[in-house]
């Protein structure tokens, strides 16, 4: 077999099991990185069964988040209003509008409206809306400025960096609770003790110190 193959192909089983190991480690790599909340659900918009806009109910009419999401402050989840809570208002406005059709079928049936959920974390994390919003983070910390929003997207990445950086350095997103509900307060400075502003002075009050163990998310 000499006589046909050079000495360096006795290696080259070898170095093609090297470059098959450091080819699949990139590629697990690269999903691994890639393929995470941050770069895959950021800016995700799906069409809604009714188009609802924030922009209008919220900044327009001063719709309050807890109208609609009633049970945010109480539970560990962000509730869907029923459509019961939408006819409230739309039994008198724009009752026979075609757009709120499939709305006045729900409330008659009972059956829930089939909206997309956009804000979804893995199933392994745990998150508890009360906890945040009772100690001053707003919703605009992890939603953005929805109240902004004619179709509500994924603005931050909700990855486990992310929640992290807030946990490690919360300052920058507490607020008082009257504020935690205007998406539009800003955390300005105040107080030359705190020149971070007053998020850095109810950190003191509060001695926030979010936890940053694995058992906080992952239990």
């Amino acid at each position: 077999m000499s006589d046909f193959f050079p000495k360096w192909t006795n290696r080259l089983p070898r170095h093609i099991a090297v470059g098959l190991a450091l080819v699949g480690t990139g590629v697990s790599a690269g999903l691994w990185y890639y393929f995470t909340p941050k770069y895959v659900r950021v800016g995700y918009q799906p069409i809604q069964p009714v188009s609802f806009s924030h922009a209008v109910h919220v900044n327009q009419l001063g719709l309050d988040c807890r109208y609609c999401h009633n049970t945010v402050d109480k539970s560990w989840y962000g509730n869907i209003p029923a459509a019961s809570t939408c006819m409230n208002c739309h039994s008198q406005v724009l009752p026979t509008d075609a757009r709120l059709a499939l709305v006045r079928a729900s409330y008659q049936s009972g059956r829930p409206i089939p909206w997309v959920q956009i804000h979804k974390l893995p199933e392994y994390v745990y998150f508890n809306h009360a906890v945040h919003l009772q100690r001053g983070v707003s919703c605009v910390v992890c939603h953005d400025r929805v109240d902004l929003m004619d179709e509500v997207r994924q603005a931050k990445p909700l990855s486990m960096d992310f929640c992290l950086s807030c946990h490690r350095h919360p300052t920058p997103n507490l607020r008082p609770l009257d504020q935690v509900y205007n998406l539009a307060w800003t955390n300005a400075p105040f107080d030359p003790l705190y020149p971070e502003g007053i998020g850095a002075k109810l950190a003191a009050d509060w001695d926030a110190q979010p936890s940053q163990n694995c058992s906080a998310c992952h239990r």
